[in-house]
């Protein structure tokens, strides 16, 4: 029921309750041609963002416990917070958890984000070689919101979320958004769909959805996405398909493709071919390698990203985009 990832932690706690320490760091070297030449950089995020937690939990019987997460981000190449002025830009939401499932209240990731970083494509929605992440747009975090998970339920279930509007805004409608996601797992196969529609400035209603399904080494991913509005403007709608083969319990290749019909532009359109390798070279730490060549058609200029990576503007509307990727990934 937590999302928060971490292979190993320090905890301290008894009987009564736990509060763990937990960890990413992810530093990458990309370089990328955005159709001006190739630049070589240093990334911090691009697979999974680099973060430093706290999450704690506290029996009051009858099965149910207090559970809170503090969550920050920041840049593994210098030091910095992801966002200056925040402590804890990604986390900071206190709730209440049992077998009836989970209520939480505070900042916190946005239930279309969660299915997003793992259930839609092969890439995990991260790198330079997930169109997925490059071709869509979603809210990440929401503030002042209130979420109910659901348990697993013959294998459905939900995730729903309000969020309240903060009086920076000045807006008389109290609703910032809302968000609703839901899952169905039978043995290999997974379904899921989210919708979100925010409010206030940069409002955006998108929607992401997909299934799943895994036999022996292989697994394959099918999705769909849409949205409109967001800053800056975002209009478009598309698909990707992605497959993962795994040799062996460490190591992984993937391969995917994905489209997208951009509406700010007359025409516009975009299409990427990726593909990325992962070894696993101990418990915590991973290698990955990533590769992708993003084609933007008439006036598109959708570029390479990664999770909290900003992608080098294109050079000129409807410039293609390639580049490669080497990064490692250490969890504590």
């Amino acid at each position: 029921m937590f999302f928060y990832t971490h292979a190993a932690s320090a905890a301290v706690g008894n009987d009564s309750g736990f509060v763990s320490l937990y960890g990413v760091f992810d530093t990458s070297l990309e370089i990328t041609d955005p159709g001006s030449g190739w630049t070589p950089r240093l990334d911090s995020g691009a697979f999974r963002g680099s973060r430093l937690g706290l999450h704690g939990a506290e029996p009051l019987g009858n099965g149910t416990s207090i559970v809170f997460t503090l969550e920050n981000g920041f840049s593994s190449v210098d030091g910095s917070m992801q966002l200056p002025g925040s402590i804890f830009n990604r986390q900071a939401w206190l709730g209440a958890s049992g077998a009836w499932g989970e209520v939480r209240v505070g900042r916190q990731y946005s239930p279309i984000y969660i299915p997003f970083k793992g259930d839609l494509d092969a890439f995990g929605a991260g790198t330079i070689a997930s169109g997925l992440n490059n071709l869509s747009k979603i809210t990440p975090y929401a503030s002042n919101a209130i979420a109910y998970l659901s348990p697993r339920v013959a294998g459905f279930s939900a995730t729903l979320m309000t969020a309240t509007r903060d009086p920076s805004e000045h807006d008389g409608n109290g609703i910032d958004g809302y968000y609703a996601t839901a899952t169905y797992h039978l043995d290999g196969l997974h379904l899921l769909y989210a919708h979100q529609q925010t409010h206030g400035s940069g409002a955006l209603r998108a929607n992401l959805g997909g299934a799943s399904y895994g036999f022996g080494h292989l697994r394959v991913w099918l999705a769909f996405f849409n949205g409109d509005g967001g800053s800056p403007l975002y209009h478009g709608a598309g698909g990707s398909l992605s497959a993962q083969y795994s040799f062996s319990a460490h190591a992984r290749a993937a391969l995917g493709y994905a489209h997208v019909r951009d509406y700010t532009t007359p025409n516009g359109s975009a299409d990427q071919v990726s593909a990325a390798f992962e070894y696993d070279m101990s418990r915590t730490l991973q290698l990955y390698f990533s590769a992708a060549y993003l084609a933007n058609h008439e006036d598109s200029s959708f570029t390479l990203r990664g999770v909290n990576v900003t992608g080098l503007p294109v050079a000129y509307p409807g410039a293609p985009v390639k580049g490669v990727q080497v990064g490692l990934l250490q969890r504590f």
